[in-house]
């Protein structure tokens, strides 16, 4: 184990789940991007578009192009935002909604699998380094030194 690096570890680990999300995610002719983005969406009042990306980690342009698969696969609708003429509101239809609970259902699968399977211990280290991890990327504590 010590001649793997941790980015290593990070993205070959993020790839398996990634694979078994969509492996899932295919039975019912969907993505993981889809369950994700689904799973983001505010299931009463919707989410303002401009406020999606950003809570998901995405780019503005990846996200415009699932929104527009979603749309037309009848998962969402857009609505003029009343609080901003400008804004979109994106909501989520009723079988959105019936997708979203079945990808909230996979995830919490996966929690309690791997919560049955490591110790508290060891998940509450694993929250810690991610969120060092993620502290360090975010606000650029690794390339962006002076010197």
């Amino acid at each position: 184990m010590k001649d793997k690096t941790i980015d290593y570890m990070l993205r070959t680990t993020w790839l398996a789940v990634q694979k078994m999300y969509n492996e899932e995610a295919a039975k019912f002719d969907s993505t993981m991007a889809t369950g994700f983005t689904l799973l983001s969406i505010d299931p009463e009042k919707g989410t303002p578009s401009t406020a999606l990306g950003p809570k998901m980690g995405m780019e503005a342009t990846s996200l415009s192009r699932i929104l527009k698969t979603m749309e037309a696969k009848g998962l969402i609708v857009r609505k003029p935002n009343p609080d901003d003429g400008r804004g979109v509101i994106i909501s989520l239809t009723d079988f959105g909604l019936e997708k979203r609970n079945y990808s909230r259902e996979k995830v919490l699968t996966f929690n309690d699998a791997i919560r049955n399977n490591v110790s508290d211990e060891k998940l509450n280290h694993f929250y810690e380094v991610a969120e060092i991890i993620n502290d360090m990327v975010s606000n650029k504590k690794i390339y962006n030194k002076n010197g």
